[in-house]
């Protein structure tokens, strides 16, 4: 069953409402949870009670059921306004491997308390330190244990919100890579509670952005047999059903980003005066803002496209890797020409543009790297042969 895309009309109450709320959260908020690595428990809180983490939580689970236009709309608006939304996103996109793959016993067992602010679900363990984004080559074991559940042993990385999440989606090797027919086989995906489990550590990581990501280690870990998401086996193809959604709402935080920093320079710009005149009078300053401006144009079009195919049931994967790819890249060219626009000042931290600058880098790194996007395109859209 397909949805209907939103229109920008009907849209415009749900950013109108998540700018009110992010208005509460200025950027001296943000400086402090920065300088201290904190996690901006009170922003996520926020976000939470006023329904909007649960945005493609359907109705009946307590969520608001919306479309990822909608969710992407949410984003977008919360880095337009300064914020971040990567301290709980990933709660918005996990949502689909279980609404899509998990069983009605789990999705009653566990969304309604992950609609109303009760449990959260932000945690992604799938990066390990030797494999990288070659997930097929994981090495974290999940060996069944008669009828009673799974032993996990093994490492992730880049897991980030461990530390603040109730539940995780795991990934896991189920069967050794001798033993099965395809590649893609033998991997399978757990709804882990990090609560009720020993024998898991996690450890953080300090990175250049305040991203409250860790490294996760599984020593004989054992889960119930019903952790496991739909068939055994099957969770390589699980996950990928889920990274269209990500990559569509990855990309809307980066337009959100984009506009944030090209709204800041041509604000410079206009009242920052030199020479007798404001710089924004000089094309050597307005012309990179308005490059930047049609840059986060063409790659909003194309943010629009992929959520329309999205809801619509089409192949989207195309239009997904290309927004996440054009908007990431957009959102950096804006901040590196926000740098520039506010020359010294760019580097001050209560301008909040390093901060910004500091965040938006990561999204042509990750969730995906532009080599992989560029080597997708290559291969299923272009034809050309396969390079990995």
């Amino acid at each position: 069953m397909t949805e209907r895309a939103a229109s920008e009309v009907e849209l415009a109450p749900i950013r109108e409402a998540v700018r009110v709320l992010c208005a509460e959260f200025p950027g001296e908020y943000w400086r402090n949870v920065d300088r201290e690595r904190a996690y901006p428990g009170e922003f996520v809180q926020a976000l939470t009670k006023a329904g909007y983490l649960a945005a493609l939580i359907p109705e009946e689970y307590g969520g608001s059921g919306l479309t990822i236009s909608a969710a992407s709309a949410i984003l977008e608006e919360v880095h337009h306004a300064g914020c971040n939304g990567a301290a709980c996103h990933a709660q918005m996109y996990t949502m689909g491997t279980v609404l899509r793959h998990g069983s009605s016993e789990q999705k009653q067992k566990y969304l309604p308390g992950i609609a109303k602010g009760e449990l959260r679900l932000q945690a992604f363990g799938v990066t390990e330190p030797t494999s990288g984004t070659d997930t097929l080559s994981l090495r974290t074991t999940a060996v069944r244990e008669g009828n009673s559940g799974y032993v996990i042993n093994g490492q992730k990385i880049w897991t980030s919100r461990a530390e603040h999440s109730d539940l995780m989606l795991l990934l896991a090797r189920t069967t050794p890579p001798d033993k099965i027919k395809k590649r893609t086989d033998g991997l399978s995906v757990f709804l882990v509670d990090i609560r009720a489990v020993k024998g898991l550590t996690i450890r953080p990581i300090r990175t250049m952005m305040n991203h409250a990501t860790t490294e996760v280690f599984f020593d004989n870990m054992r889960i119930p047999a019903d952790s496991l998401i739909g068939e055994e086996g099957s969770g390589f193809r699980y996950i990928l059903s889920g990274m269209n959604a990500e990559r569509i709402l990855i990309a809307s935080e980066c337009i959100g980003d984009a506009k944030w920093f090209i709204d800041k320079a041509s604000a410079y710009a206009k009242e920052r005066s030199v020479f007798g005149r404001p710089i924004g009078q000089n094309q050597g300053v307005q012309f990179p803002i308005a490059r930047c401006y049609m840059q986060m144009k063409a790659a909003e079009l194309m943010v629009h496209e992929a959520s329309r195919r999205y809801e619509q049931g089409e192949d989207c994967g195309e239009q997904a890797n290309m927004a996440k790819q054009l908007a990431a890249e957009a959102s950096w060219a804006a901040a590196d020409m926000c740098v520039q626009t506010h020359g010294g000042f760019g580097f001050a931290e209560e301008f909040d543009i390093e901060r910004k600058f500091r965040e938006t880098r990561l999204y042509t790194v990750a969730p995906i790297s532009t080599n992989l996007v560029l080597s997708y395109l290559a291969e299923h859209v272009l034809g050309l042969p396969r390079s990995y």
